[in-house]
């Protein structure tokens, strides 16, 4: 399921069109799908399912959820082109924007926490919050444009998943890297974390 969610995202990302043109990071594949490989380690079966769902759906109505996720970040990243744009987006419900709001909180709250504990690590990362990166695209930034090109559906299983591991302090963020990192070389997060202490 994974592999045919990549194909398709790779598919969508290589029609995103840019302000000031094709992007670097769509020339790099690897790049890509180590990413979002990375991404979905932390997912559910039910999320995947109802992820894989969004973006069959999107392909039968012409839609391109990659190009809407970076859409909707415009609003903060390129708040004058999105103006320009916004009447092209699906409009976001007040259910979606609540569920994109709890699950942003917990995230957020839990990447915070990730970096506490390995600070080399996030410091290779976006900035964390909108405020520090003003004129950028923060760790909040992303993660909010990305959860908003998401169905109700998906939000719904993120939630219910991402409550369960903060119930069992499993963090999310720690997730992500651990599989991040071992698709780049490193053998875990320790090592990768001294590592790029050296550097």
């Amino acid at each position: 399921m994974t592999a045919d969610i990549l194909n398709r995202e790779w598919d969508m990302f290589q029609q995103v069109q840019n302000v000031g043109g094709r992007a670097s990071c769509q020339e790099n594949e690897a790049a890509f799908r180590l990413m979002r490989q990375a991404q979905f380690a932390a997912w559910n079966e039910a999320m995947l399912a109802s992820y894989q769902k969004d973006l069959i759906r999107a392909e039968e109505t012409g839609h391109n959820l990659l190009s809407e996720k970076y859409g909707y970040m415009m609003k903060w990243t390129y708040p004058e082109e999105y103006e320009q744009i916004r009447e092209q987006l699906p409009a976001v419900s007040a259910k979606k924007e609540k569920l994109v709001e709890a699950i942003l909180e917990i995230e957020m709250k839990q990447t915070a926490k990730f970096r506490e504990m390995y600070p080399n690590l996030g410091k290779r990362g976006r900035p964390l919050t909108a405020a520090e990166n003003a004129n950028g695209t923060s760790v909040e930034t992303y993660t909010r444009g990305e959860l908003t090109s998401y169905s109700v559906e998906t939000l719904q299983a993120y939630l219910e998943h991402i409550r369960k591991l903060d119930y069992n302090k499993v963090l999310f963020p720690l997730i992500v890297m651990k599989a991040t990192v071992r698709g780049s070389g490193y053998l875990s997060l320790d090592e990768a974390e001294k590592k790029l202490n050296k550097n």
